[in-house]
C-alpha cells in the first residue's frame, strides 16, 4: 500500500509537470493554462450532469426494492472523475474523462465483478476448511457431528 501511495503522490505530479511543459512548449503557456481551466469547467459541469443522474438511478433502484450496484459504482466512478477533473492536468484530466464515458464504466465494472467473484470464491472454498463444528462429549458416547439447525420467522414491517 506504501508503494501504491508513494507512486501516486510522487510520480504523477512529476508526469503532470512534464506533460504541461511538453504542452506549452507546443500551444504555447497561456493556452496551456486556458486548457486546464477549460477542462476543469467542463468536466465539473459533466460531473455533476452524470451524478444528479447517478443519484436519482439510486432513488430509482432503491425505491423499487432492487439493489443498485451499477448505480453505485457510477457513482464512485463519477466521484473519482471529478476529482481528477478538478486536479490541474493533463494526465488526470484524460483520465477523468475516461471515467466518465459509460462504456469504458461498464467494461470497467465487468473486468473488477468478474475479480470479485474469483477472489470471494477462492476466499470461501479456503476459509470454510478452517470452520469444523466441534461437539462436547462428556462420556464415551457417540459424538453428533450434525449442525444445529435453528427454524424460525420474521415478518417485515416497513
Amino acid at each position: 500500500m506504501f508503494r501504491f501511495l508513494f507512486l501516486l503522490f510522487i510520480l504523477v505530479p512529476i508526469v503532470e509537470i512534464a506533460l504541461l511543459i511538453q504542452v506549452s512548449e507546443v500551444f504555447g503557456g497561456f493556452a496551456t493554462i486556458a486548457l486546464v481551466i477549460v477542462t476543469a469547467i467542463v468536466g465539473a459541469k459533466l460531473v455533476k450532469q452524470q451524478g444528479i443522474g447517478a443519484i436519482q438511478n439510486v432513488q430509482l433502484q432503491m425505491a423499487q426494492g432492487q439493489m443498485p450496484a451499477k448505480e453505485l459504482f457510477t457513482g464512485l466512478c463519477v466521484i473519482i472523475a471529478g476529482v481528477l477533473l478538478m486536479t490541474p492536468g493533463i494526465m488526470t484530466d484524460f483520465f477523468g474523462f475516461l471515467l466518465l464515458t459509460p462504456a469504458i464504466r461498464n467494461k470497467l465494472a465487468a473486468g473488477l465483478a468478474s475479480q470479485a467473484t474469483v477472489r470471494m470464491s477462492s476466499q470461501t472454498n479456503q476459509g470454510s476448511a478452517h470452520f469444523q463444528y466441534h461437539s462436547k462429549t462428556t462420556t464415551h458416547e457417540e459424538p453428533n457431528h450434525q449442525p444445529t439447525t435453528i427454524d424460525g420467522e420474521f415478518e417485515r414491517k416497513d
